[in-house]
């Protein structure tokens, strides 16, 4: 059987109960457990407000996840915009590895950076702004530590916010900057980036590196993008967990 890693991102999961819910869970228990390890390159939620306002909404998914562990395949987690707050609850009930982000790994003899995707992003400057503090661990835990009523206010209000800002800015300014992505890659030293956050799942070929970007989950896609020795490539999760 040849050996493959998986990696998915931007589920923008809500509860347990949702059909994408449903779709991750089977496919937690079936195509995943042929897998090396599993990357989840942030945005699995669409608001984490912390392990006491959110963990009880995604019970389910987090014991799917511990199970897969169970089983012998290594669960990988970056943090997103949208799930920066996840915490130790999170972590153990799933028994997940929280990666720094941007983080340059082995994948089968190629340099490869996997990162959430924000940060590449570099003309949206007010999101640039968000990403410096929710990356902050400290600005995490003043967050944290105010009333959950509070929490789930701001977020509401941040969810608005950012819905509103999608309608006024121009596409490319949501998209990544290819000088960036330059940059970046040639500071780590890498010839592949893995990465989410823009939802415009593609395959990039440069003269210096290669760019995988991860579907985000819709009604009519979900998406796991697969690297073997061979290269990368995207499969579709069927309902009983299998890929096509």
């Amino acid at each position: 059987m040849t050996r493959a890693t998986h990696f998915i991102a931007d589920l923008h999961l809500d509860n347990d109960q949702e059909p994408a819910a449903c779709r991750l869970a089977a496919y937690l228990a079936g195509a995943a457990r042929q897998a090396d390890a599993l990357y989840v390159l942030g945005d699995l939620f669409e608001v984490w407000i912390g392990d006491d306002g959110s963990l009880a909404r995604h019970t389910a998914t987090l014991t799917a996840f511990s199970a897969l562990v169970e089983h012998g395949v290594t669960v990988y987690f970056q943090r997103g915009n949208r799930d920066f707050a996840v915490g130790p609850a999170f972590i153990s009930a799933g028994q997940i590895q929280i990666l720094d982000d941007p983080i340059v790994i082995d994948l089968y003899g190629t340099p490869t950076l996997l990162t959430h995707g924000d940060l590449l992003c570099s003309d949206d400057v007010a999101h640039q702004r968000f990403r410096a503090r929710y990356t902050n661990p400290r600005w995490r835990t003043r967050m944290l530590a105010l009333p959950l009523w509070l929490r789930r206010v701001i977020a509401r209000r941040a969810r608005a916010r950012s819905a509103a800002g999608k309608q006024r800015l121009a596409a490319d300014i949501m998209d990544v900057n290819n000088h960036t992505v330059g940059q970046i890659m040639r500071r780590h030293g890498a010839t592949r980036i893995i990465h989410g956050h823009t939802h415009r799942p593609a395959d990039y070929r440069q003269a210096a590196y290669e760019r995988h970007v991860i579907a985000d989950w819709r009604p009519e896609q979900t998406q796991v993008l697969v690297a073997s020795a061979d290269g990368v490539s995207r499969h579709t999760i069927a309902a009983d967990g299998t890929l096509d």
